[in-house]
């Protein structure tokens, strides 16, 4: 009875470990099968969030490269242009290509009351040429007075048409006849220069830039009081919002002799604020930060095909990673008054020639 009871309970027990052991291999199981539905349902979450971000990005960079506007100006123009510079080929055909152009680019940058179009009606106050050194460490920048007299030349016009040429015109005169495709044609006739690119930047985008990059700071020698532009400034240092910064740029008559060579000196100012201020933020860290950015800069710009895209921007950008508000010189185109009208500037030669055989 003994022995027969502690068999039973034996195999009782038995019978428990086989029991338990069948009740564990059913709960390691059930809990192996949950997981994989969990991870399973994690994977699909994850995916799905993978898909969104895609999507998002998708979208973001659709509606980016839709901001920009261009003009194919080298259509437009075909051959009747200056040379481009020759850059010597690489002694091993078969080396990767170099990080940055190895070649030195001139870009023909505007200021426009009215965005991206055959210029008709609108205004070109602000005319930059910005030289970049082979390197794309450097960079100069020369601005030309709107005031400045020039002989623009016969321009095409989008009707197949084209603008008569005008001896002693003013330079701002060929984009409010003929657009960008004239801007640069007067801008290339007067140089002798070849312009790579084009950039316009719209008044109202640069605004808004400005307000996006949490505005800039620049620093005064004089006190401003200009009616027109509705700037009040006092001697010093002052962070402008982008209305202000705006007005600063279009100021004319509130400094000096109310002339536009005061009001390049400004601009010159706001070039190298908006350069340090893009440089205070690491924008490649947030991407919602970069977007609003993005979104800013290419709502205001109308460029040449070359520029045109979002892709092309980006490599453009990246080329001038190393390049520092401390890199870029500012000048002005040398002018003197014009002999019979006071209010006009005309080139100071030899002077202008030379600084124009420095960017060439």
């Amino acid at each position: 009875m003994t022995g027969h009871q502690g068999s039973g309970g034996t195999g009782d027990d038995g019978a428990g470990d086989e029991s338990g052991g069948a009740g564990a291999e059913a709960g390691t199981g059930g809990r192996a099968a949950r997981r994989v539905r969990v991870l399973r349902i994690a994977g699909l979450a994850l995916a799905g969030v993978l898909v969104l971000g895609a999507g998002a990005a998708g979208w973001a960079y659709w509606q980016l490269n839709d901001n920009i506007r261009s003009v194919d100006i080298d259509s437009a123009l075909g051959d009747d242009r200056p040379a481009r510079p020759l850059t010597a080929p690489s002694p091993d055909a078969s080396a990767p290509a170099p990080p940055v152009p190895t070649g030195s680019l001139n870009i023909l940058v505007l200021g426009s009351d009215s965005r991206g179009g055959d210029g008709a009606g609108a205004r070109s106050d602000t005319a930059m040429i910005v030289h970049l050194d082979a390197g794309r460490t450097g960079a100069t920048v020369v601005s030309i007075p709107r005031d400045t007299l020039v002989d623009r030349p016969s321009c095409p016009l989008p009707d197949g048409g084209a603008t008569r040429p005008v001896s002693g015109a003013m330079f701002n005169s060929a984009y409010a006849v003929g657009g960008p495709v004239c801007a640069v044609k007067t801008a290339e006739a007067l140089t002798d220069v070849r312009m790579d690119h084009y950039v316009e930047i719209d008044f109202a985008g640069f605004e808004g830039l400005v307000d996006t990059l949490g505005g800039v700071t620049v620093t005064t020698d004089e006190d401003i009081d200009d009616d027109r532009s509705r700037l009040r400034l006092e001697a010093g240092t002052h962070h402008l919002d982008g209305a202000d910064a705006l007005a600063l740029a279009r100021t004319r008559y509130g400094i000096g002799d109310g002339g536009d060579l005061g009001r390049i000196g400004l601009q010159h100012q706001l070039v190298k604020a908006l350069l340090e201020r893009v440089a205070e933020q690491d924008l490649l860290t947030d991407p919602v930060r970069l977007y609003e950015v993005a979104d800013a800069v290419t709502g205001s710009l109308t460029t040449d095909t070359g520029l045109d895209s979002l892709g092309e921007l980006t490599r453009f950008g990246r080329s001038l990673r190393d390049l520092s508000s401390a890199g870029v010189t500012t000048l002005t185109m040398p002018v003197l008054p014009a002999p019979w009208d006071g209010n006009r500037v005309v080139a100071d030669e030899p002077e202008a020639e030379e600084l124009w055989a420095s960017l060439r």
